[in-house]
């Protein structure tokens, strides 16, 4: 049975988030302020933490990157009753896999905690490598020319699909389906801010380009200093 950590202060949504969580055979810790959830996330095992930005104490934010900084890398998905681009990917880069807008539909929210759920038991190859690029699926450690990289989970997956398949173009729309188990003809915007912000922390260590726009199509990785794995 999956346990939960869910960090959220408006008691209502807590409780109905709770019931519905439980109804489906969960099993649900709740905290409703950032300290408490920081103090659970550290102190307990969990197999996916749902986890609000705006929070009495430490925001969501402070709480994700804490968790991170601990060497923690369970799943977290994020809430926010913010909605810009900048938002997004502020939560991304504190080390959220993944992020939902208030308000939001209960089936949309459970099917993203699913896809968190299903990736985290997902068998891996030992290593993929392309490049200068070496990834561990198992412990999804990435190091670039030997300098390790600190990715969230979503950020891993979504580049483990491209290494595994350099020079190719891959769509948007696979994408969605492969690392978010979304509909292909979903909003892109959630794969372009998850490639920016892979591109960000890539390029701090090398500023040659790995990830390259496929004009029309997606994205492609091309690997640097010649060849792949």
């Amino acid at each position: 049975m999956s346990r939960i950590l869910l960090v959220e202060d408006e008691i209502s949504l807590a409780s109905v988030l709770r019931r519905g969580f439980e109804a489906e055979g969960l099993r649900v810790d709740v905290a409703h302020d950032g300290d408490e959830g920081l103090r659970l996330a550290l102190t307990e095992e969990y197999d996916a933490i749902v986890l609000d930005v705006m929070l009495p104490g430490l925001d969501g934010h402070r709480v994700c990157a804490t968790v991170r900084a601990a060497g923690l890398w369970t799943p977290i998905l994020m809430l926010t009753a913010k909605d810009t681009e900048y938002d997004e990917a502020a939560g991304l880069d504190t080390g959220a896999d993944d992020y939902l807008t208030k308000p939001f539909s209960y089936l949309v929210l459970r099917a993203r905690l699913r896809a968190l759920l299903r990736r985290g038991g997902r068998a891996r190859p030992a290593t993929i490598e392309a490049g200068d690029l070496v990834l561990e699926p198992g412990s999804k450690r990435c190091t670039r020319a030997g300098t390790e990289v600190q990715l969230t989970a979503r950020e891993f997956d979504l580049l483990a699909v491209l290494a595994r398949r350099p020079g190719v173009a891959v769509s948007k729309g696979a994408l969605l389906e492969e690392v978010w188990d979304l509909p292909a003809d979903s909003d892109p915007n959630v794969v372009e801010v998850h490639v920016s912000a892979l591109r960000r922390k890539l390029e701090a260590v090398c500023a040659e380009r790995l990830l390259h726009t496929a004009r029309g199509i997606g994205y492609r990785l091309v690997p640097a200093h010649g060849g792949s794995g």
